[in-house]
């Protein structure tokens, strides 16, 4: 357990050392300040749009970063035999690549956790101009209802930021498989894809309803090899809907309980799938060697 913490600390450092982190930190920064004054002419929910549009910025700009760091720690360590380094040392195969994705998920959630925070930020301060809300007046009801407004938004921004999370926890484990064997150039555009086809999952069942059985057989296991990543979308609830506490009285709100007990579920799922896609990288691994270009 102790290797396997000394390879995942070391990946993370490496991680967010890289330039290319810092530079797409600082663009998702930069990003979520310029869409913070911009206007989205929603009629009344441009707060709604900035978080979903916030969302979607973390989400792409942070699984970029992370493919990027994948394949530098992967498989670019293989090419140049830093790998071979590494393994004469007393480490199994499995404590290295499970080292080397704890790492990579790891500055992925310090990626999350800070454009996460300054997304919070934002969000927190556009309300009162969304809202028409009055912030120098001394109405304890209109304070009351600036308040109410805040932290039911930002209610609903952390669960999903763990879900945009776990989602990238998800396709780093992909990415992480596919970089023992291939290098960026194939890891990019193969976990983009895998992760279009992943928010395509969610149409098979449908799809297929009046089909026969091979068609119905190919939809079952296509739904069982991809990820399915609609279990990491609750922006209905989180940012579309009402999230708030039962003291906030607000009409249609949803509750806590629904909401976590969901992230619960995703949680578990990114789990199982995160070990599906490590075993499978595990076996390639194994059979990879160590000095270099193969053949």
């Amino acid at each position: 357990m102790y290797r396997t913490w000394v390879i995942t600390r070391h990946t993370f450092f490496e991680s967010i050392a890289q330039p290319i982190y810092s530079l797409l930190m600082a663009a998702g920064a930069a990003f979520l300040v310029i869409f913070m004054f911009l206007p989205f002419f929603t009629l009344g929910e441009d707060t709604v749009m900035f978080k979903s549009v916030g969302l979607d910025v973390i989400l792409v700009l942070v699984l970029l970063t992370t493919l990027f760091a994948t394949s530098r720690s992967i498989h670019e360590e293989i090419e140049d035999r830093t790998m071979l380094t590494l393994m004469s040392k007393p480490v199994s195969r499995l404590q290295v690549l499970l080292g080397k994705y704890l790492g990579l998920l790891l500055s992925a959630g310090l990626a999350v956790a800070a454009l996460g925070a300054l997304l919070c930020l934002c969000t927190w301060w556009r309300i009162p101009t969304d809202y028409t809300i009055n912030t120098r007046s001394f109405d304890a009801s209109e304070a009351a209802k600036l308040m109410n407004l805040r932290m039911s938004h930002l209610s609903g921004l952390y669960p999903s930021l763990l879900l945009v999370w776990l989602q990238i926890g998800v396709l780093a484990a992909v990415s992480v498989a596919v970089s023992t064997r291939f290098s960026l150039v194939v890891n990019l555009p193969a976990v983009i894809l895998l992760y279009v086809a992943g928010n395509l999952t969610r149409f098979l069942g449908d799809a297929v309803t009046n089909g026969n059985a091979v068609a119905k057989g190919l939809a079952g296991i296509l739904s069982t090899l991809l990820p399915f990543l609609e279990v990491f979308d609750l922006r209905k609830y989180t940012i579309y809907g009402q999230l708030g506490m039962e003291s906030t009285e607000v009409a249609h709100s949803i509750s806590y309980g629904f909401v976590w007990s969901n992230v619960a579920l995703s949680f578990l799922y990114a789990a199982f799938y995160v070990a599906f896609a490590l075993s499978i990288g595990l076996l390639v691994f194994r059979n990879r060697e160590l000095g270099g270009n193969e053949g």
